[in-house]
């Protein structure tokens, strides 16, 4: 009885609270937090891996680094930030020893030599990527996206965080993050526009398909 009474209390606890407790090896606290807490960093390693097993398992080495390093949390930031930055790092790690480097985060290619056309700020607002996008197509265009280019583009354009930031938690220059982003988001754009494309073959095959049949019945 006082064991359910004493999780019912942990589950009512104010994050601030359970931090504090956790932070002095309190096991129910910290289960407070992973309630808190879990879904959001589930979605940001969903959204690095792509993969729902691989996400799952780094929800939990995620919180288990966590567990042996709250007590340096000092609060000079909002731990949502703090824990935030701490799966950023996690993912990472694991993206590095999986060695998938189809482009370097050190590679870096001046974006008017890719296209040919005018130099442009490379991360700022893509016009093309504004307004109503399919998210379905959208998701899986993400998905498509080499290690390096998905990394930077989630971090960025979806996690929120600024260039300087990426550049700190990758290891790489502002410069690298920039270029990354800019390629991230031609390449998204390319894939965009071959599903759209796709949908249009498709959409003349069924009307096709469909003129037939009624040809046939007349």
């Amino acid at each position: 009885m006082a064991t359910r009474s004493r999780r019912n209390e942990s589950a009512e606890l104010p994050e601030a609270e359970a931090i504090r407790l956790a932070q002095r090896g309190d096991a129910q606290a910290f289960e407070r937090i992973y309630q808190l807490h879990s879904r959001r960093v589930y979605s940001l390693c969903l959204r690095m891996v792509g993969n729902t097993a691989e996400a799952e398992d780094l929800v939990q080495e995620a919180f288990l680094q966590l567990f042996r390093k709250i007590h340096t949390f000092r609060g000079e930031s909002a731990f949502s930030t703090w824990l935030h930055r701490l799966a950023v790092n996690v993912v990472l790690m694991r993206l590095r020893k999986k060695t998938l480097a189809e482009t370097s985060l050190e590679e870096l290619t001046e974006p008017d030599e890719e296209s040919g056309g005018p130099r442009r700020e490379i991360g700022a607002p893509d016009p093309l990527m504004t307004g109503s996008i399919d998210r379905v197509n959208l998701e899986r265009a993400i998905e498509q996206l080499p290690p390096g280019y998905k990394t930077v583009f989630v971090l960025h354009d979806i996690q929120g965080y600024e260039h300087n930031e990426i550049a700190g938690l990758m290891g790489c220059s502002v410069g690298n993050s920039k270029s990354q982003l800019h390629k991230a988001r031609m390449r998204l754009r390319e894939l965009l526009q071959e599903a759209e494309r796709a949908r249009a073959r498709e959409s003349r095959i069924k009307d096709q398909a469909a003129r037939s049949e009624s040809a046939g019945k007349d």
